[in-house]
């Protein structure tokens, strides 16, 4: 039987309750227990896949093919698991649910209210995660404020779980910020406890309660929290801003976090193996040489749109000994001669240049003049999903001579070197009719690629509609670009590279959601590699 975490946030959002909740996690899992995680979002979306990147950052994929909210990428990152659609619940998801349940007509006429229809549906979803996970430990981070109104229903439902499970096999643990005030030099603890107070208007008393500041939190802080939230000293966590995220795992089990929720949960204590985790901070906090990497997309002023590139690429430099310093490029500045010139800089300081994915016709063209850049100049690059697509087209184009080569998604041309699969022309729709989740990949003998993966087949997620069109594919082999990944069943083009470049590789699928803190992804790590010896 699988035990509850359940993990809310008070006071403001954007507290950090994901990477609360993944470093428990990792915590739990280090110490030997299965651990599973969900995301319940209050939002009626029924996922993040229509979602602008400026509102909720990257749309992360699973393996099966949810489209989810990026906190399930921090969740797979740091506790080293892979996560299921079952991870990622909406309000909209729910409530999609309940009518169409209604339509069938599988309430027999009763009236459909959120309680208990709404509330009964939340729980056998959290109750489904938890069986398909074979979890000992299922963490449910609550998403959102408490006080939020769409929130509601989901605080009703998880009190409900814990009047169900029993107390010993549900834990309640609440993130709050505790503001600073200059002018009279204080941090108050009057916010938390008014969020604390929220809290148990829903029914809701906190297990463990996690401060979050961004200065140093003493003991008289905690202390105060402990007596008006009525909960043991010990049980009040400082959480204050640290140098890395991956910082936090330790900094919680320095105030004996695994051990409160094993005793709470009545189970043998195991202490977390954190070897490793220490190596990898080890590596972070010292003095290793830079290397200046290029990310040109269309999203820079926001870094949550790029957040699993960004981890991977840096877990990439300190496997091999490096910091990566990011060197961000506007593909828009790229095309407007007036603003091109910093960005332009930018591409010639890069020891290595990373092409990254997105929708629309936006910015493409200065995608194109920075993979021109990377192939003319020799510098190591890496084409993510629409950077892949950016590759050929700039092939097409300067190698080939096909002037209008271009995407069917960006323009109607004679030359579409990439183009819309049979199957995706009947799709209308656009959430979930993508091709989404894991595909096999067969790689050819004696690529840059397969001595990368060190194998011949792997599995790879995708978020894609456009395919290269395999017209043009004789074509462009015979003039050096090589199609060196395929997929067996479809035998649709997944990656390609250059034969003449140290490193110029480029896969249509999106390679950071696999990558690990401790174990960087192939494909980045070849790219880091390759910039390094540069």
């Amino acid at each position: 039987m699988a035990r509850y975490i359940f993990v809310t946030g008070g006071v403001c959002s954007g507290l950090g309750k994901g990477i609360a909740s993944s470093s428990i996690g990792m915590l739990l899992k280090s110490a030997g227990f299965k651990v599973g995680v969900m995301k319940l979002d209050p939002y009626l979306n029924v996922d993040p896949g229509t979602m602008s990147p400026y509102q909720h950052g990257e749309v992360f994929v699973t393996a099966d093919g949810a489209e989810t909210d990026l906190d399930l990428g921090h969740y797979e990152r740091f506790i080293d698991i892979e996560l299921g659609s079952f991870s990622s619940v909406s309000s909209g998801k729910i409530y999609k649910t309940i009518l169409e349940q209604e339509r069938r007509g599988d309430f027999l006429g009763k009236t459909v209210q959120v309680i208990p229809h709404i509330t009964d549906t939340i729980k056998k979803f959290i109750k489904e995660g938890a069986k398909l996970s074979k979890a000992d430990v299922m963490i449910c981070e609550i998403g959102g404020t408490v006080g939020d109104i769409e929130g509601e229903p989901y605080l009703e439902a998880i009190r409900q779980i814990h009047h169900e499970e029993g107390s010993k096999n549900v834990i309640f643990v609440h993130l709050v910020y505790l503001p600073y005030l200059a002018s009279s030099k204080e941090l108050k603890t009057k916010p938390a406890q008014a969020s604390v107070r929220e809290l148990r208007n829903s029914g809701i008393t906190p297990d463990i309660i996690l401060c979050r500041a961004d200065s140093k939190i003493k003991s008289e802080h905690t202390k105060k929290i402990s007596l008006f939230c009525d909960v043991d000293k010990k049980s009040v966590i400082p959480a204050p801003t640290v140098n890395s995220i991956y910082e936090v795992p330790l900094n919680f089990e320095k105030y004996n976090i695994t051990n409160l929720i094993c005793s709470h949960f009545n189970i043998k204590y195991k202490r977390p193996n954190l070897s490793k985790w220490k190596e990898f901070l080890a590596l972070i906090n010292s003095d290793l040489p830079k290397t200046d990497i290029a990310l040109v997309g269309k999203y820079n002023q926001l870094e949550d749109a790029y957040l699993s590139v960004v981890e991977a690429v840096k877990s990439a430099g300190y496997a091999n000994k490096t910091k990566i310093n990011i060197l961000w490029v506007d593909s828009e500045k790229l095309e407007d001669k007036k603003k091109q010139k910093e960005e332009l800089a930018k591409l010639k300081k890069a020891k290595g240049i990373i092409v990254m994915g997105g929708f629309g016709n936006r910015g493409i063209e200065g995608k194109i003049q920075a993979a021109k850049y990377a192939r003319e100049n020799k510098i190591p690059y890496l084409g993510i999903c629409l950077g892949m697509q950016i590759a050929v087209i700039e092939f097409a184009r300067n190698v080939l001579g096909i002037k209008d080569a271009n995407s069917l998604e960006f323009k109607k041309t004679k030359n579409p070197v990439i183009s819309l699969m049979e199957e995706q022309k009947k799709i209308k729709g656009l959430g979930g009719t993508m091709r989404l989740g894991n595909f096999e990949c067969i790689l050819k003998k004696g690529s840059k690629a397969q001595k990368a993966y060190k194998k011949d087949k792997v599995l790879e997620r995708h978020r894609h509609r456009f395919e290269f069109n395999s017209k043009y594919k004789e074509k462009i082999q015979k003039a050096g670009l090589e199609i060196v990944g395929i997929n067996p069943k479809t035998k649709l083009c997944e990656i390609v590279e250059l034969k003449d470049h140290p490193w110029f590789v480029a896969s249509q699928f999106h390679p950071e959601f696999k990558s690990r803190p401790t174990k960087p992804h192939p494909l980045f790590d070849g790219l880091i590699k390759a910039a390094v010896a540069k």
